[in-house]
């Protein structure tokens, strides 16, 4: 009885042990994070530059991983997979120091995954929004571009936001 015990214990034993490596797998690989340009009471905007700039979001809703800077403005993809990624830019045309439109580019690496074009039309406000799934491999970076001439406005509303989140790893 004795032998039995011993050996259903070590069984159990091995089992839990494989299974709090598995949860802490699990939890190593979260990843997501959502932020805003600003939290200001008063619309604010950004720009228009001469050149591209990256904006700023600053406002953090969600940083899981740790792994987007409100320094640099980047999301540094922390282990290779599939991930989701939604950029939404507004800008206030009605302003008086406004009459350019928002526009913005999602890039990785430098690279341009997605263009957030609006147009100036008989309306008082531009948005526009993109939602990709993409692969990264770990230490891609990912960031948002506002072209030159354009401009996106926020407040409270956080009307600009930044989004991505680990859908699965992936082996490479």
């Amino acid at each position: 009885m004795e032998q039995y015990f011993n050996f259903s214990y070590e069984g159990m034993h091995h089992v839990l042990t494989e299974s709090k490596m598995a949860l802490n797998n699990f939890r190593e690989s979260r990843s997501a994070f959502s932020v805003a340009l600003n939290s200001n009471a008063r619309m604010l905007c950004f720009g228009p530059f001469g050149d591209d700039k990256r904006i700023p979001f600053k406002h953090v809703f969600i940083n899981l991983g740790d792994s987007y800077s409100t320094d640099t403005s980047i999301f540094t993809a922390p282990r290779s997979g599939v991930y989701s990624l939604a950029v939404t830019i507004y800008s206030d045309i009605d302003s008086p120091i406004n009459p350019f439109v928002a526009c913005a580019n999602l890039m990785v690496n430098g690279h341009a995954v997605a263009v957030l074009p609006e147009h100036t039309s008989n309306d008082h406000e531009d948005s526009s929004t993109v939602v990709v799934a993409v692969g990264l491999k770990a230490g891609d970076q990912v960031v948002v571009l506002l072209p030159a001439g354009c401009v996106i406005c926020d407040n409270l509303s956080h009307f600009n936001t930044f989004t991505g989140f680990l859908l699965h790893t992936t082996d490479s």
